[in-house]
């Protein structure tokens, strides 16, 4: 056994990424304050073909030495825009279409191993501060809420873990169905 070259994995070009299908999600960060987790998230993101990626609120955006250093190039291929807040990035994507999906513990939230990704829907992810989580504004106005089961004795992942498991998750069964 042997690990591949960068040649033999086909990943990809930048412009081949752009101009390919994308799964039905795009994610929104909602005051996520680490700029390493932020990079991090994008490099995910372009892991799953998201349609895009909205920052808001405090959250940084590229270009940043200190997102660059995670995302690893992931800025340049993955769509990304800013909005003043998390709450409006959700009325506008509501207004676009979109089902307003917040990943929070939630007294009605869908264990994400439950939650049903429907043919033909449009989906906003958003994922919360590190410490808050998703703004309480936010999770009144969502169409449902996930929360990742956990089984230790902490309470939450870490923003970009939650992300990398919610986008593996749903995005990897919309691909892997096609």
């Amino acid at each position: 056994m042997r690990k591949l070259t960068n040649d033999e994995l086909n990943r990809k070009s930048v412009n081949e990424f752009r101009s390919s299908s994308k799964s039905p999600f795009i994610v929104v960060l909602d005051n996520v304050r680490s700029l390493n987790n932020v990079g991090s998230i994008f490099r995910t993101a372009d892991a799953f073909i998201v349609e895009a990626l909205w920052l808001c609120g405090i959250t940084a955006t590229p270009p940043h030495r200190e997102i660059h250093k995670t995302a690893l190039g992931a800025t340049e291929s993955v769509e990304w825009s800013y909005r003043e807040s998390a709450a409006a990035a959700a009325r506008e994507l509501k207004e676009r279409g979109y089902r307003i999906i917040s990943v929070e513990q939630a007294d009605e939230a869908v264990p994400l191993d439950a939650f049903e990704v429907r043919e033909g829907e449009k989906y906003a992810l958003i994922f919360g501060h590190e410490i808050r989580g998703v703004s309480e504004e936010v999770v009144e106005m969502s169409d449902s809420c996930i929360e990742i089961p956990q089984y230790g004795t902490k309470h939450s992942f870490n923003v970009a873990v939650s992300a990398g498991i919610v986008l593996w998750e749903l995005a990897g069964r919309s691909i892997r169905s096609k």
